[in-house]
């Protein structure tokens, strides 16, 4: 290890430590009574125990037993055989204390998100928030740091019975116009509640507004380093249900919980970032160059080439569902082909125009096909992997598509390159695994895992009609 490495380690192993005792300090002190520990299965849904806090400076060491099967399990809770996942084998639910926040939504209780490892203390293979960090060694051994951003939208109502006797549906709570005024007076005194149990959590709010959909709303937390990004996902994802329910209401983030409303969509947004000598990043937005049309660099264009490369398998793990293939369709801006443009909101990869008086720092890519019933973990990670990818191959991402490609007749759509993302999550997750580089990168135990899961929610709700598939998404995500 050199000098450099030892003391990022170090300086890693003393923030863990003060980390610690702070969370010990502020759930003394601040009337908690139980901590959560939250992790993402492969099934996209967040799962987790919770310890007492009398316990919680051992639990915080030590962790919480847990199965291996769970990460076996899909999210109808049927338990798929895998081997290395059965009912022998245990590992440990660790929390990283640095994520520890009190649950404004849930008075007495605290959070953290959480890895899951070996009894011996060392990372299990199948651990989602592992994966994420192993691709972002990889990005800093090339010299590079991502910050990243989730941009959800959820759907706002109320769970009422089917009156014909089916499963039960997804009322929005408003039939209001995109952006309008009406929607925000409809949606505010919830949207307040959830700003402030945001903030609470330090999830810094930089926007919100009624979207398209019946009941949709969309509130966009600030970039920050990848880990954090994923995790304040995880957090985010808790907090907009965990209002709702306080409230009486229900609140969904899955792609399509209503079948005849908008979607919605989780746009991950990333930006690469030069690592000085110390590791840390040095401020310099490594996508950005005012000399070129769009301002992307060299890097940013290779990077975007790794993305479309790989998109069909990568699709599978960003939009994990069977759930989100009823929105990736033409024409509904949220991106059906294998293209990138400037501010394209058709296209599956966006360069963002840059802000006024932030040209530089503002450069960032925008990848459409992405969605909350995804694991925020596995999807981050994959898309650094693509990217990284383009980078080491200098993949060429060929021309900028600048015009709806469902405009454009089949040859020129050739032409460009612009094939069709895959239309359900059995071809995503075909793609998957024909794809050699994603499926090294999850390695042998994770990528049997998440393809059994998948494929046993594929066949489960290839048997039902849509009712099902939208109740069971709508009251799981």
């Amino acid at each position: 290890m050199t000098d450099a490495a030892e003391s990022a380690a170090g300086a890693r192993d003393q923030a863990r430590a003060s980390a610690a005792i702070s969370a010990r300090q502020q759930a003394r002190h601040g009337g908690i009574s139980l901590v959560r520990f939250l992790y993402a299965d492969h099934g996209g849904i967040v799962r987790g125990k919770a310890t007492h806090a009398s316990g919680l400076e051992a639990r915080m060491t030590s962790g919480i037993g847990h199965t291996v099967a769970m990460m076996a399990m899909n999210m109808l809770d049927h338990l798929q055989p895998v081997e290395g996942m059965g009912p022998v084998g245990e590992v440990r639910i660790v929390p990283d204390p640095q994520t520890f926040v009190p649950l404004p939504y849930a008075p007495g209780a605290a959070a953290m998100a959480s890895d899951l490892v070996r009894p011996d203390g060392q990372p299990w293979e199948a651990c989602a928030r592992t994966f994420l960090k192993q691709a972002i060694a990889a990005l800093a051994a090339e010299g590079y740091a991502m910050r990243a951003a989730f941009e959800p939208e959820f759907t706002l109502g109320q769970r009422e019975p089917d009156p014909d006797g089916g499963p039960d549906r997804l009322v929005p709570a408003d039939d209001s116009l995109c952006y309008s005024s009406t929607g925000f007076q409809r949606a505010h005194d919830f949207t307040m509640d959830l700003v402030q149990a945001l903030e609470a959590q330090r999830l810094e709010v930089e926007h919100y507004y009624p979207e398209l959909g019946h009941g949709q709303q969309e509130v966009v937390i600030r970039h920050a380093p990848a880990l954090r990004a994923a995790d304040n996902h995880l957090l985010y994802r808790e907090t907009v249900r965990g209002v709702a329910f306080r409230r009486g209401v229900w609140a969904s983030l899955a792609p399509k919980p209503v079948p005849d409303q908008a979607g919605n969509g989780t746009h991950l947004h990333g930006s690469l970032f030069e690592l000085g000598p110390d590791g840390a990043p040095t401020g310099r937005n490594v996508f950005a160059d005012s000399r070129d049309q769009y301002g992307l660099s060299d890097i940013g264009y290779h990077f975007i080439g790794g993305v479309l490369a790989h998109l069909p398998a990568l699709t599978a793990l960003t939009c994990g569902s069977v759930n989100s293939y009823r929105r990736l369709a033409p024409q509904t801006w949220s991106s059906a082909y294998t293209i990138y443009g400037m501010d394209n909101r058709e296209a599956a990869v966006r360069i963002a125009s840059v802000l006024r008086g932030d040209p530089a720092s503002s450069v960032n890519l925008e990848l459409k096909p992405s969605d909350s019933s995804a694991n925020p973990y596995l999807a981050l990670g994959a898309f650094i992997h693509a990217g990284l990818d383009g980078i080491r191959g200098k993949l060429d991402p060929g021309a900028a598509v600048n015009v709806d490609p469902a405009t454009l007749s089949d040859a020129e759509r050739a032409r460009l390159g612009a094939r069709r993302l895959p239309g359900s999550l059995e071809a995503a997750l075909n793609a998957l695994e024909a794809d050699d580089l994603l499926m090294t990168a999850l390695g042998p135990l994770r990528s049997r895992a998440y393809l059994a899961v998948k494929r046993s929610e594929v066949a489960d709700f290839a048997a039902h009609d849509a009712a099902y598939e939208c109740f069971h998404h709508f009251t799981k995500i």
